[in-house]
């Protein structure tokens, strides 16, 4: 599953996971992207039919796994993906690519966000920190291990290796 731009670091990927409904727009719902589009915006899902919507519930930083569909909120795409990725099966491992979790590297990996789009700040970073770190004990719980594969990654409750280790295992 790729999420927002890096989709374009990983075309072949199966799903492409977005929450902003500001970045659908700007980029006209990536059309050109072959697999599964994902977005929790309603009107995003109205206004490009072949996205389909997940419902996240707002305000909730915990991977949701009732009958509902619902996913959590966790205030970042990174958990709402990870919390639809665990939906789908759960898998038995989750690789976390890009998860660096700072701004002193660069905003995103891909540069800031162009014009009306939003780019994080400290105070952000550190609140999606905590919300990634805070399901660590519960994901492993659910028998999903988490390995974080960003080398300068400020996220602490993950096993840290390398990408080449990870695809080998």
């Amino acid at each position: 599953m790729a999420i927002n731009d890096s989709w374009r670091l990983c075309p072949w990927a199966d799903v492409l996971y977005g929450c902003d409904g500001a970045w659908w727009r700007k980029n006209a719902g990536v059309s050109e992207f072959d697999g599964l589009r994902v977005a929790q915006d309603a009107t995003i899902a109205a206004q490009f039919p072949d996205i389909n919507q997940v419902k996240c519930r707002r305000g909730i930083a915990r991977i949701i796994t009732d009958k509902t569909g619902d996913i959590g909120d966790g205030r970042t795409s990174l958990f709402q993906a990870i919390n639809l990725v665990v939906r789908a099966g759960p898998p038995r491992v989750i690789g976390l690519v890009g998860a660096d979790m700072r701004l002193d590297y660069g905003i995103h990996w891909h540069g800031p966000h162009g014009e009306g789009l939003n780019n994080p700040r400290e105070t952000t970073i550190s609140c999606w920190r905590e919300s990634i770190d805070g399901i660590a004990g519960q994901l492993a719980d659910l028998g999903v291990t988490v390995l974080n594969l960003s080398p300068v990654s400020t996220l602490k409750n993950y096993r840290m290796t390398t990408l080449r280790e990870f695809l080998a295992a």
